[in-house]
């Protein structure tokens, strides 16, 4: 079953710049694939570790899968398994928190509850 909420990792400044302009167009990857790339909440710790192991000044945008609506579908990606992509635009009223992630002595990430 996929879950309620999807996740996206992104810089704090990026964020920042988002929150003003009114609208998120994704990383520079994101632009490249064309769509911007979200993880369920089992997801999202692994892909911290393979994509951003140690990248300092992330934020953890946390988003209501609902209110995506249609721009948001379940596509095959790592290892067959299905993740979301939001073909569309992200606007700073759709994500439910955005919360900054520290980093422990290992250079992992440190996540907040993830539902």
């Amino acid at each position: 079953m996929k879950s309620h909420f999807v996740y996206h990792l992104c810089q704090k400044e990026t964020w920042g710049r988002a929150v003003s302009d009114g609208e998120y167009a994704g990383s520079a990857l994101d632009q490249r694939d064309g769509f911007i790339h979200f993880s369920a909440g089992g997801q999202v710790k692994q892909t911290a570790r393979l994509h951003l192991a140690g990248v300092k000044g992330l934020v953890l945008l946390k988003v209501n899968a609902n209110k995506l609506g249609e721009s948001l579908l379940w596509e095959a990606s790592r290892n067959g398994e299905l993740f979301p992509h939001l073909y569309g635009r992200l606007t700073p009223d759709l994500v439910d928190s955005a919360t900054e992630l520290q980093i422990d002595g290992n250079g992992n990430h440190i996540f907040p509850v993830i539902e």
